[in-house]
């Protein structure tokens, strides 16, 4: 319940200081669950995922020092996160996705990343992706990356990408993880495209 009462007050809220957001290519998303995946370039662009997915609701992996704070612990608990510890990630970074996707009906937004500085893809979502036999959606965000950017009014755009579909009979391989890798990227680098042929993401931190 908490979910779909902050969404809307959130999706009002960005209206408000930016309402020039475009979602395109939704018409890509399967019915039934799948796995979000895209390149995370600013904190708030798992928020404009879910909203650019909506109705479907999802569930996050949020890293595990949020939860410290109870009253954010209890609005990420609230809104499906579950924590993560980034550094030495345990047999729940897995179980608990896997859990959420076969026995609920909430997807996945999920970073190959892992953060914001990081450009390097990483194996996870294509396991979770196999085990429980939902696809992957690559999508990319391009627009403001910080939250000052958004009062600027500039242009968001949230595109999906058709889906990619991880054989379940086929073994995880580290070949085949870095096909499945590849893929994505390949996706991702398509999407960007499609938006702006001449993007170039430069992230803010390291200007």
């Amino acid at each position: 319940m908490l979910y779909s009462i902050l969404r809307v007050l959130i999706r009002i809220f960005l209206f408000i200081i930016n309402g020039n957001a475009h979602y395109q290519h939704k018409e890509r998303l399967p019915k039934g669950n799948y796995i979000l995946v895209g390149p995370h370039r600013t904190w708030f662009d798992p928020i404009y995922y879910a909203l650019a997915a909506s109705p479907k609701k999802f569930g996050f992996m949020a890293k595990q020092e949020l939860f410290k704070n109870p009253i954010i612990k209890w609005i990420l608990v609230n809104c499906n996160a579950f924590p993560v510890d980034r550094d030495h990630p345990g047999p729940s970074a897995i179980k608990t996705p896997v859990k959420m996707l076969r026995k609920s009906d909430l997807s996945l937004i999920m970073f190959p990343s892992g953060t914001r500085h990081s450009e390097e893809l990483k194996g996870g979502a294509a396991l979770i992706a196999q085990l429980t036999g939902v696809p992957l959606v690559p999508t990319v965000y391009q627009g403001p990356l910080t939250f000052k950017q958004l009062f600027s009014r500039k242009r968001i755009t949230v595109e999906f990408g058709e889906p990619i579909y991880v054989d379940r009979k086929t073994k995880l391989t580290e070949e085949q993880q870095a096909k499945i890798e590849k893929q994505m990227q390949a996706a991702f680098d398509k999407l960007d495209k499609s938006i702006n042929p001449d993007f170039k993401y430069i992230d803010p931190a390291k200007k």
